[in-house]
């Protein structure tokens, strides 16, 4: 696997628990209302907007290359 290949990879899977996480922590806040579940949520889901514009930045910016 090449080092693009893996860094698409990483950050699939970092996306992957990012959305999980902020679900996780959305629900924490809807049943128990601490207010620092929110904060985590709200954040995990920026985190996750963040990595998936990174994402789609890396992989329009290295087009050219194989991932062999």
């Amino acid at each position: 696997m090449s080092l693009k290949g893996f860094h698409v990879f990483f950050i699939s899977v970092c996306l992957i628990f990012s959305v999980g996480l902020g679900i996780w922590a959305l629900r924490a806040y809807r049943s128990t209302g601490q207010a620092d579940s929110l904060y985590l949520g709200v954040g995990a889901f920026f985190c996750g907007a963040v990595l998936a514009v990174y994402g789609v930045w890396f992989l329009r910016k290295l087009r050219h290359l194989s991932f062999v």
